[in-house]
């Protein structure tokens, strides 16, 4: 561990998953607002968007409850407890129903189990979750998802997640936000670069033939929505968060395809049912040496899903929250981050 010498002045905030896309973004901006730092990570975790040097950092076992009481029991005693956690770890890729179980939700259970255990309950513990713990619902008049609906997931990612929040719901006590993106993108994202890298070869893909309602939010956007969240003090809420926008299928694609300078792209549009054979295919290949697969069958229920729209009103609304980030501003960002960095 790496300990601050300031941590008397300052409150302290930790942030799990801090290595990835969203965690990284996180980290910046509470350093930014002059919080201490604390970047939960594992022992094999990139620290590639993790220099600032105020950055302290605690090893996070979540896959092991007495690993984990033991790290921060010590934290606690040597430093103190955090003030603020926000949760990010997790994962969005997995080989199968029972590890998204174990890591997006048996694992949240440890860590918030662990933290009561050791009398460590933040002032605020806020959770990232997805817009798709609601699944494949309003499609039939394309209106936006409320929070007042009824979460019918059909992924395995979108089930782990809700069974989280129920977990959370069922807590006394326990000042828990709850956060739900819709489609996150900006630079340091892998998933979409391989849509711009792709249109980048002149090539586009798209699948299905029905109406397509999509959102998106940009990660700094989600990153205002937690310290809107923190700067509030909301406690036991869960919001929606997109850019208060609506996008056709193409939109996403057309923007890069602009912003990369590209005249010609050939788009190339399948039936739903070749998704499906080959998101099947493609996640059985990868199972047979133990690995996930971008394009799987999760995957394949999020592309094959018509109704994205959400309603951000209460977030807006309770926590101040104020997307900044169009799709054509925050498209441009990204691309040209890709190409500064040598993705593109």
């Amino acid at each position: 561990m790496t300990y601050a010498t300031n941590h008397v002045y300052m409150k302290r905030i930790l942030v799990t998953g801090a290595s990835g896309f969203i965690g990284s973004f996180i980290v910046e901006e509470a350093l930014n607002r002059g919080f201490e730092v604390w970047a939960g990570i594992r022992t094999t975790s990139s620290k590639r968007y993790l220099k600032d040097e105020r950055i302290n950092f605690i090893e996070l076992d979540f896959s092991n409850a007495s690993t984990l009481q033991e790290q921060l029991a010590t934290q606690k005693y040597a430093v103190g407890e955090f003030h603020y956690i926000v949760h990010c770890a997790g994962a969005t890729k997995c080989r199968n129903k029972e590890e998204f179980d174990e890591v997006n939700y048996h694992q949240t259970i440890h860590f918030v189990e662990t933290l009561k255990a050791l009398d460590m309950i933040p002032l605020q513990f806020v959770y990232i979750s997805t817009l798709s713990v609601f699944g494949p619902i309003r499609e039939a008049d394309y209106t936006a998802i409320l929070e007042t609906d009824t979460p019918q997931p059909n992924t395995a990612y979108g089930l782990s997640k809700l069974k989280t929040e129920q977990y959370l719901e069922t807590l006394q006590d326990f000042p828990y936000v709850i956060l739900r993106p819709t489609g996150v993108y900006g630079p340091r994202e892998a998933d979409y670069f391989l849509m711009a890298k792709s249109i980048g070869n002149h090539l586009d893909f798209a699948v299905g033939y029905k109406r397509q309602d999509l959102t998106f939010v940009y990660v700094k956007d989600v990153v205002q929505a937690i310290f809107c969240s923190i700067d509030s003090n909301v406690q036991r809420r869960a919001y929606f968060l997109s850019d208060g926008q609506v996008y056709s299928s193409t939109h996403f694609s057309d923007l890069i395809q602009k912003e990369m300078a590209k005249k010609f792209v050939l788009r190339l549009k399948f039936p739903l049912f070749i998704l499906k054979v080959v998101s099947l295919l493609a996640e059985k290949s990868a199972a047979l040496v133990g690995k996930s697969s971008t394009l799987n069958s999760d995957k394949y229920k999020i592309m094959k899903q018509r109704n994205w729209q959400c309603d951000i009103a209460p977030a807006q609304n309770e926590i101040g929250y104020c997307p900044q980030y169009d799709l054509t501003r925050g498209v441009a960002e990204t691309i040209a981050w890709y190409k500064k960095e040598g993705w593109l």
